[in-house]
């Protein structure tokens, strides 16, 4: 056929103008060609040349920013005119196949029209982000012309009587609206900005979050389509792959989506409320507040759903539409073909376009582009939503926290946990309630269409089942809460589980030593298996629910195919049936979905009510009678309590919060007569319950002096000081500070002044922030210095002398990175003493008049006691006139106090000078002498004693030469791991990051055993071949007579079974042995036999093999989901069993260099990703994957050609999953590392609360909670941001493969002759399914990758070497009471902790006589220890020998050589569980001889007093006992066993003098006739041993008795004695 713009049919003259040239259709075409010439003539030049991308007059850094009028109605308009001109092109090409000869003006001024169209929005783009509206003037006119010329298309067929039945009428009309509103929106910007016909154009500038260079986050402010692709993390996500993803790189939140702002919004709303109910008490509704805030955001996204979900009936339809039509003529009757002419052309109706497969294969494509669009949409919509709600809520909860009365904490109505709950789950639940809920309204509405769909397809067939479904959905809920329940079981058992490996973990030298270490590992394995017989039946519902949801849709298409086979008259069509069997597809989702939607929804409902209890609980009172008039609080309260808090955050004032700072030395005023700082008159004060705690208190606390509480243990010091700062209830009375100008101090710790006259300088420095150190030490997660400074400027000489005062310097020096080393929580564990003294360095570093420090010696020593004494209190804060409230216990610093108040059962029983109390009081005077006495004799021991703070130190040092030197042997772990910036590096870093860790899978799934992989692999197989053999006989049955004549009579039908047809179904059976070739074998014997027995119903004797099938499916469903589950309970078994067995056995070594929390976390953490979240993840990247497969085999082979195009695809799905990965795995980094700070920001702000209260330092912590809160969400965002950026990719290539596979099995199956159609149906409805599960796959991937790296951690550990337990000696070799005499020989002793480090003992020769009484001391670090170790083969000898009555220690099984020796600990270890149990936990021992040991022990009688006695529970760690019983138990422990060999490893290092006399007076009696090894604390405790061994740097220096060591003066034993002493 020859091409011609007008045609050129025989006999008619289509350039004739006879009539009018308006009249010839042709050139009404050619002129609609003009407008569309017209603009690409001039956009061009334009874009080519970037002469707008020249002129911008505004600098900003992103090009994103879209300020003409009518922005997103320009684009949504453009988008409608493309889609009306991809019609027009279809009915134009269509309507030139029904022509004599081509008419390219049917389609060519379409074409025409979509290019022009689409380079008007590139044009409009660019001109829009470069900023010149000039411009757009080509626009404009371009709209008016488009409009005019399609105007008189318009009149001219209207003018022909052509009306609404005619597509071409609908499409110009259409365009004709298009055109107008399009010209319209240009009039409009013209309008409102000014650019052309006016004399000033209107300036504009940019907003301010794209001004801020942090703000990376571009979603709101880039065009729709950028906004609909994500095109705009493409920099983010493709920059992944050569460098990670840091938080520099995500920026800062928009305005709107931060924290601050979502608060004020919920907040707003909620206070609405609040005032306009009548009933005070009636708490305000969160629902209906979270409904106000973000209510519009919901409608949206659930509009967004609505379309999608409409759109989604496109496909069954098209494929019900593609297959029905494949084989109408295409053929016209020529004779007819003047009826629909008009202008010389074809016209057709809308019903004629869509009776053509190509034209709904192109309608099937867009309906996928754009359900896939929406569905996105309406995903991320709620996902941004529901983050912004958890940020407002995270900001109502931090403000509720900071104005809690104190009492709600003390008295254990609101714990920690429940904030900690509150904020970690809680608001978590309601976020995740707010993704899920716009389910909850579109599902139903999909459901009903659904059903009403396949009711129109297959008639009441449709609706048993659709039954079958409704049925089996209650069940899935049930199956839902069950799983809950498990899993809430499973945590348990897991806690449990932790609790004792955490107790093993601590107590592992302890359990080595002994022995003991199988029975304690026993212990763990029993709670495993609890919590396994929990896991296992966690797997059982998990895959119970996986075969619900794989095969509830086989059983629906069984019952209804079934069904319609012997109800309906009318045979099933493959039109009808593969678009029922998509129906089916699309109906299980929202069914699956609606158990999990309604689960969420009962959660969030409880959620919220808690939410609510908890911000309706109690408030502290409001501090305005700082000022002195307590009278005016509860009305200052209700006034200010949200108008205060407006404006600390409102987002400008932003940087004004810190007003808090105060100039370093404070001058003091010549206003400051004032000589009483705080004075309490007639107070009453309460901590919650009616009675008062503390009663008729009448107080001063002299401004500039030091004033001491004293008293009693309980007598209410503590609360006294509390109650000053506000922190109690008031009953009654009065709290006065001294007279300051008018404030008005507001709860979040800002300061309004109606003092005008006074400067900002003095303002600052009586905003009575009072400098407080509490009781129980409080540290922020943050490093040294930031927990001293505490939010004041650095001042480097005042900090120094801080840090001297409270001797802190010693202890820095030890950290490794000095003062800027993380502490608190997540940092380094300090003990006590340490804590205490960097509490108090803060208190002092703080600028503040008044000072309160509430018994900051109890964690001190008396070296450092003195020291903070006399520098701290009285040199620096008294040289500074600030007045110093001090409660303390140590009596002796009274002569020191300028003001002392004496307590006595919560009031006061004393007030006054020293001189006074003794002049006035002299009983209360003597009883204080008396204790100062027995403080003294207590102090003795302490001076003579290495002091406690020498031992923290030394701890202190452990812990780092333990760190550092793991640090130099063992890298393995990744996270210790440094990646280097260098470019070298950065090459292998990034093939490393894209890698699976494929040998990771091998190893976890070899943990799960063969056997369960290999059924896995092969019930995996066989039912997806099953599954595509039912797709492939359903085909064949329903293509098998394509005329689909009525079967009202069978025996008429009998004739046209004839020898073509059974070749036909011996065909298709032939077809399935390719899939699962011995069920083929049965299966064709079975038609066979039936086709022979009923030849009459040749339809129906497909029925039989359809339902063996379906059964086959269903039982292989179960089959695989329970293979899945039991495979991932089978690893996650061996792994732990191993993984414990490993650390166990390791030697002590290992523990010395490996911290604990990683040790910990294996058994935490990473257990816990192996127990529950690799085996349903392996399970959906597998089935994902395989149908996708499947899919992609049944396309091929319907139309080979499909594989010719799946090439590119393919390599465009490779790269899209390489980038994603990456990608997916930083910003999950990121989220998981900004969560934790998040967390501990609430718990310690929880727990220091009367510190940040007394400070005044709210605003500055809730500043920090909301850059926190942002900080997480946007690496949410982020990630969620990434996920649609996939998703939308992968929904896009499917649809590419469903276009594909549409227009390839068209024109495969073109030929007259060929019957393919049910083939077709079946290949489509295939490739529906893989736009469904494409992007799972690489989801899956992504997160398989994350999950394996904590079986590489776990792995990492099993490769630990294991002590060598068998030795060389067989046990029964050993005499069983071996070592009877206790004599022990050293033969050149070389000892060393590791092959790789240098010798801890060398060449040391001794001889220990049995029943000998040895002492061996020497300096820190000589090898005392070492030497211990070596008697019980902890350590490496590696040269010499230690033989014990005979027998040479090494050759000897550890297990006996460890059972047969005793040894007590510095450190005293006692585990949870009974007293009988760490005392005799082998139950060797009668109880008898537990009583004896007791007795010895003198711990007899306690032990009798408590409850059960020898069972009484002993808590974690033995904190139910005091140290020193803690010790005597480990005596009593030492003696059960018997040995004749007791080594003390610095014994009574740890306790009080008492215990220490109490243990030596034992060993000298009960061990008298034993070998008593004695490593010395202190040299004063071995003076009586009958040799002593000392040690100097790993050498054996001096061996004797201790007096001819004494009485040698220069002797290293001297020296030491002398220098302790």
């Amino acid at each position: 056929m020859a091409l011609s713009f007008c045609g050129n049919n025989k006999g008619s003259n289509a350039y004739s103008v006879e009539n009018g040239v308006l009249n010839n259709g042709c050139f009404v075409d050619a002129l609609n060609l003009v407008p569309h010439v017209f603009l690409l003539f001039i956009t061009f030049p334009i874009l080519f040349i970037g002469w707008g991308s020249q002129s911008s007059k505004v600098q900003i850094h992103h090009n994103t920013w879209l300020h003409f009028p009518g922005h997103n109605l320009r684009w949504i308009l453009t988008f409608t005119l493309l889609f009306v001109h991809v019609c027009e092109i279809a009915e134009g090409i269509v309507s030139n196949t029904r022509m004599e000869s081509n008419h390219l003006h049917l389609f060519m001024p379409a074409l025409m029209g979509f290019i022009a169209a689409t380079t008007s929005v590139v044009y409009y783009h660019n001109i829009e982000t470069a900023n010149f509206p000039k411009l757009l003037l080509a626009l404009f006119i371009y709209w008016i012309l488009a409009f005019i010329t399609k105007m008189i298309k318009l009149w001219k067929f209207a003018e022909e009587s052509l009306g609404v039945k005619e597509l071409r009428f609908c499409i110009t009309a259409l365009l004709v609206v298009l055109y107008g509103l399009l010209m319209a929106v240009e009039i409009n910007v013209i309008r409102v900005r000014k650019y052309v016909f006016f004399a000033n154009p209107q300036r504009v500038k940019p907003p301010e979050d794209l001004q801020d260079l942090g703000v990376r986050f571009l979603q709101p402010f880039v065009n729709l389509l950028s906004k609909a692709t994500y095109w705009w993390m493409n920099p983010l996500i493709i920059g992944a792959h050569k460098r990670p993803i840091e938080l520099k790189k995500i920026g800062k939140l928009p305005i709107a989506m931060r924290a601050l702002t979502n608060y004020m919004r919920l907040k707003d709303s909620y206070e609405e409320q609040r005032q306009k109910t009548e009933d005070p008490e009636k708490s305000p509704s969160i629902w209906k507040s979270m409904y106000r805030a973000f209510g519009g955001s919901i409608l949206l996204s659930s509009t967004f759903r609505y379309m999608a979900d409409l759109l989604g009936f496109a496909g069954p339809l098209c494929i019900s539409g593609i297959v029905g039509n494949l084989h109408s003529s295409t053929e016209i009757d020529r004779t007819n073909k003047t009826a629909n002419m008009t202008f010389g052309v074809f016209f057709m109706s809308s019903n004629e376009l869509l009776k053509n497969t190509s034209v709904l294969a192109v309608l099937l494509f867009l309906a996928l582009v754009l359900q896939r669009t929406f569905l996105q949409a309406s995903y991320y919509v709620t996902i941004e939503t529901g983050i912004n709600l958890r940020g407002a809520l995270l900001a109502m909860i931090y403000n509720k926290i900071l104005r809690l009365s104190t009492s709600n904490m003390s008295m254990g109505e609101m714990t920690l946990g429940q904030i900690n709950n509150l904020v970690a789950i809680e608001t978590n639940q309601l976020m995740w309630f707010l993704f899920l809920c716009p389910n909850l309204w579109a599902m139903p509405v999909q459901i009903i269409m659904g059903v009403i769909l396949l009711y129109y397809l297959l008639g009441n067939s449709a609706l048993i089942g659709a039954g079958v479904i409704l049925l089996l959905a209650p069940v899935q809920y049930l199956i839902a809460t069950k799983l809950a329940d498990t899993q809430k079981s499973t945590l348990d058992y897991s806690t449990d589980r932790l609790k004792k490996t955490t107790e093993i973990l601590k107590g592992i030298k302890l359990l080595k030593l002994y022995a003991w270490e199988n029975i304690f590992c026993d212990r763990v394995e029993e709670t495993r298996g609890k919590e396994l017989t929990s896991l296992k039946t966690f797997a059982l519902y998990t895959s119970m629910s996986i075969f619900l949801n794989a095969a509830i849709p086989i059983a629906a298409v069984l019952a209804t195919f079934v069904t319609h086979a012997y109800i309906e008259e009318v045979r099933l069509s493959p039109d009808k049936a593969f678009a029922s069997l998509a129906l089916f597809h699309i109906l299980v989702t929202p069914l699956f979905l609606l158990s999990t939607v309604v689960r969420f929804a009962v959660k969030a409902l409880v959620s919220v009510q808690k939410l609510s209890e908890f911000l309706q609980s109690d408030e502290i009172g409001d501090d305005s009678w700082r000022n002195g008039e307590m009278s005016m609080c509860l009305e200052f309260g209700k006034k200010y309590k949200y108008h205060g808090d407006t404006k600390v955050i409102n987002r400008k004032d932003r940087y004004r919060m810190d007003n808090y700072e105060q100039p370093m030395r404070r001058q003091l005023r010549p206003t400051e007569t004032e000589d009483v700082a705080v004075e309490v008159n007639d107070g009453f004060f309460t901590w919650g319950s009616n009675l008062s705690t503390l009663t008729d208190i009448n107080i001063r606390i002299p401004t500039g002096q030091l004033t001491m509480i004293v008293g009693q243990v309980g007598c209410g010091k503590s609360s006294l000081l509390l109650a000053m700062l506000g922190e109690m209830q008031t009953i009654s009375g009065k709290v006065y500070w001294s007279k300051l100008p008018d404030y008005e101090i507001f709860f979040d710790g800002s300061i309004s002044g109606h003092d005008t006259g006074q400067s900002h300088e003095e303002r600052s420095k009586n905003r009575y922030s009072v400098a407080y150190a509490a009781q129980k030490s409080w540290l922020l997660n943050a490093t040294v210095e930031e927990n001293i400074t505490f939010g004041s400027p650095f001042n480097k000489q005042r900090y120094k002398a801080v840090i001297d005062t409270c001797s802190l310097q010693p202890d820095i020096d030890l950290l490794p990175f000095g003062d800027q080393t993380e502490i608190g929580e997540r940092g380094i564990n300090l003990s006590g003493g340490q804590r205490q003294r960097i509490c108090v360095a803060r208190a002092l570093y703080q600028n503040t008049n008044i000072v309160f420090l509430d018994d900051p010696f109890s964690a001190l020593d008396i070296h450092l006691s003195d020291h903070l004494m006399q520098e701290g209190i009285l040199k620096f804060l008294q040289d500074d006139k600030r007045t110093v409230v001090l409660v303390t216990h140590k009596l002796q610093y009274l002569i020191h106090a300028d003001w002392i108040i004496a307590m006595k059962d919560g009031s006061v029983l004393r007030e006054g000078t020293l001189k006074d109390i003794q002049t006035h009081d002299v009983e209360l005077y003597e009883h204080w002498k008396t204790l100062m006495n027995r403080q003294d004799q207590e102090l003795e021991k302490e001076t003579e004693m290495e002091s406690q703070t020498t031992l923290e130190r030394k701890t202190l040092r452990r812990a780092f030469y333990s760190r550092e030197a793991k640090n130099h042997i063992d890298d393995e772990d990744e996270e210790e791991e440094v990646e280097e910036d260098d470019d070298d590096n950065m090459s292998t870093t990034t093939s490393r990051r894209s890698k699976i860790q494929w040998k990771m899978c091998c190893r976890y799934l070899s943990s799960g055993g063969f056997l369960m992989v290999f059924l896995m692999v092969s019930s995996k197989l066989a039912k997806h071949s099953v599954m595509v053999a039912i797709d492939y006989w359903l085909a064949a049955w329903t293509s098998s007579n394509p005329h689909n004549q009525s079967l009202a009579d069978p025996f008429l039908n009998a004739t046209n079974y004839t020898q073509n047809d059974d070749t036909q179904i011996a065909q298709v059976t032939c077809h399935c042995c390719f899939l699962f070739e011995m069920l083929s074998f049965i299966l064709y014997i079975i038609v066979i036999l039936k086709l022979s027995f009923l030849g009459v119903l040749q339809h129906r004797s497909c029925v039989p093999v359809f339902i063996i099938l379906c059964g086959a499916a269903i039982a292989l469903c179960l089959i695989t989901s329970l293979t899945v589950e039991f495979l991932g309970v089978a690893a996650a078994t061996n792994l732990h069993h191993n993984l414990l067995n490993k650390i166990i056995h390791a030697p002590i070594r290992f523990f010395d260099v490996t911290p604990l929390g990683q040790i910990l976390n294996r058994f935490s953490a990473d257990t816990n990703i192996i127990d529950q979240h690799i085996p349903p993840t392996l399970e959906s990247l597998t089935r994902s994957t395989l149908l996708c497969l499947s899919a992609i085999g049944v396309i091929a082979f319907v139309t080979p050609t499909f594989l010719i195009a799946l090439v590119p695809l393919a390599v465009a799905f490779y790269f899209i999953q390489k980038y994603f990965r990456v990608a997916s795995k930083d910003l999950q980094d990121l989220d998981d590392s900004t969560q934790l700070p998040l967390l501990c920001h609430f718990s310690e702000t929880a727990e220091g609360l009367t510190t940040i209260r007394a400070f005044r330092h709210e605003a500055r912590f809730k500043q920090r909670m909301l850059e926190l809160t942002d900080t997480n969400n946007t690496a949410y965002l982020f990630l969620s941001a990434a996920n649609r950026w996939l998703e939308v990719r992968t929904d896009y290539l499917g649809a590419v493969i469903v276009l594909t596979a549409a227009v390839a099995a068209i024109w495969s199956t073109s030929g007259p002759d060929v019957d393919q159609s049910g083939l077709v149906g079946l290949g489509l409805t295939y490739a529906l399914t893989v736009t469904n599960y494409l992007n799972w796959v690489v989801r899956n991937l992504a997160d398989l990758e994350v999950q394996m790296a904590a079986v590489k951690k776990v792995n990492s550990f099993l490769s630990t070497e294991s002590e060598n337990y068998e030795g060389s000696m067989d046990i029964s070799q050993v005499p069983e009471d071996w070592p009877q005499h206790g004599e022990i020989k050293i033969h050149d002793l070389c000892v060393r902790y590791d092959s790789m480090l240098k010798p801890v003992l060398k060449q040391v020769n001794a001889h220990i006589n049995p029943g000998q009484k040895v002492g061996i001391c020497g300096r820190t670090g000589s090898g005392k220890s070492s030497l211990s170790l070596a008697f019980f083969n902890m350590v490496d000898v590696f040269e010499g020998k230690i033989v014990i009555d005979g027998i040479d220690i090494c050759k000897l099984p550890l297990q006996t050589l460890r059972s047969r020796l005793s040894i007590i600990l510095q450190d005293p270890v006692l585990f949870s569980g009974s007293i009988r149990l760490n005392l005799d936990p082998e139950r060797t021992c009668t109880d008898d001889r537990l009583w004896e040991a007791l007795e010895i022990a003198q711990l007899k009688n306690m032990v009798k007093a408590l409850p059960g006695g020898l069972d009484a529970v002993v808590t974690e760690g033995g904190e139910n006992f005091s140290v020193g019983q803690r010790q005597l138990f480990c005596l009593a422990r030492a003696f059960v066993r018997k040995s004749s060999i007791l080594i003390m490893d610095e014994a009574t290092a740890s306790i009080d003098m008492a215990t220490e006399n109490i243990l030596q007076k034992v060993v000298m009696t009960a061990f008298a006739d034993r070998t008593v090894v004695t490593i010395a604390h202190l040299v004063s405790s071995i003076l009586e041993a009958e040799q002593v061994l000392v040690f100097s740097s790993g050498t054996l220096v001096e061996c004797d008795s201790a007096p001819n060591l004494l009485a040698q003066e220069n002797s290293l034993f001297s020296i030491l004695v002398r220098t302790h002493k």
